[in-house]
């Protein structure tokens, strides 16, 4: 089945429900009797060694030059045929058309679909599925593909061990709107309740991605939902992206889990728990000890802090200079100044001044006699 006919009902199928081997159609949740606590019990894959998302300890990372940047294929071409935005009960979902993929990885991969997870609007608290040294980001999106090159489509690879890659952005707010998210929020409200769908222009969707490619982690690891299949090799990218207060907000607070003819239930915490590392690695695509992802708030702190700083700087010079110029170097320095030298008679010098001061004696005037020396 080629992916360019997938549809909604199996985009529907792969997020919502799922079949196991010898185990009937199974309905979960992120809470409750069915609830990710739980996932194990119906999903036997869920309870693997290798499950996502994860924390990543960045002391713990290990730098693999061989990682380029990523090559989004086709992501800003998306045409004028519109895109679908459905609301699956658990999440946002746009399925992205055949002709997007990935280069930069060991296979070609297709693009399938992208989705958000978030939190509930409280504060401090995270929405993102994976953390960096156990902080969590207000937000995630996640760009999946599969392996296009050693599968048929979608269904076959999803249970393949290097079947899928999808890439992870972390999101955080900050004061102004991110022009390229609203292609998605500003249509949410036509999608409250789970199982409806709505058509939206096409956009570029790489104007979603951070404008750093080339900084990332890498590890293989598993989808974030049941049925958890072990099958994914995920690109975790360094740098966040924002969006506004608002926009979030709006994000956590519109959708509902519930179909329309149900009980209301809020669309909120749509994000797995991070599972054990266990044995695996996580590589970086560039040579740093530790990789820290910022918050606006830390940024913020630091630009002050080091403004703080030069003009603490700037006044003890001027304090400096200022002093100097206000005294003379004599004041400043007197152990420098040079002594007085003491006159010393040399000899016979004030005999030959006596008598030269004789001879210009006025003439005809008596010159008093000399007392003889005792």
């Amino acid at each position: 089945m080629d992916l360019v006919g997938l549809s909604l009902p199996l985009l529907l199928v792969f997020w919502q429900w799922t079949t196991t081997t010898g185990a009937a159609v199974t309905y979960w949740t992120y809470t409750g009797s069915v609830g990710q606590s739980k996932w194990a019990d119906y999903f036997p894959d869920c309870g693997g060694k290798a499950q996502s998302p994860v924390d990543v300890a960045t002391v713990q990372t290990q730098y693999d030059p061989s990682l380029g940047p990523l090559t989004p294929l086709g992501y800003s071409q998306h045409g004028n045929k519109p895109f679908s935005l459905y609301n699956n009960g658990h999440t946002v979902v746009v399925p992205l058309p055949g002709w997007m993929g990935l280069g930069g990885l060991p296979w070609q991969f297709t693009a399938v679909q992208m989705h958000l997870h978030w939190g509930n609007g409280a504060l401090e608290a995270g929405g993102s599925e994976h953390t960096i040294n156990g902080q969590s980001s207000a937000a995630e999106l996640h760009v999946v593909h599969y392996n296009s090159e050693l599968y048929p489509n979608m269904s076959v690879a999803m249970t393949q061990q290097d079947g899928l890659a999808v890439l992870g952005v972390l999101i955080e707010t900050g004061e102004e709107a991110n022009q390229a998210f609203w292609n998605i929020l500003n249509y949410l409200g036509r999608i409250r309740h789970a199982g409806q769908s709505v058509s939206i222009p096409a956009f570029d969707v790489q104007s979603l991605l951070p404008s750093d490619l080339g900084r990332y982690l890498r590890y293989n690891g598993s989808l974030t939902t049941p049925p958890c299949f072990q099958s994914v090799l995920w690109t975790l990218f360094t740098e966040t992206v924002k969006i506004s207060h608002t926009q979030l907000m709006k994000l956590e607070t519109v959708l509902y889990a519930s179909k329309e003819d149900a009980d209301r239930v809020v669309m909120q915490d749509n994000y797995r728990t991070p599972q054990p590392l266990n044995d695996r690695t996580i590589l970086s695509s560039f040579p740093l000890e530790s990789v820290k992802v910022y918050t606006a708030g830390e940024i913020t702190a630091i630009v002050i802090g080091a403004l703080c700083g030069c003009v603490g700087v700037a006044v003890i010079i001027r304090f400096i200079v200022k002093t100097i110029r206000s005294t003379s170097s004599w004041d400043v320095l007197p152990s420098i100044r040079p002594a007085p030298v003491p006159r010393t008679k040399e000899p016979g010098k004030d005999l030959k001044q006596d008598v030269a001061l004789n001879t210009t004696t006025e003439p005809g005037k008596k010159e008093d006699p000399v007392p003889p020396s005792v």
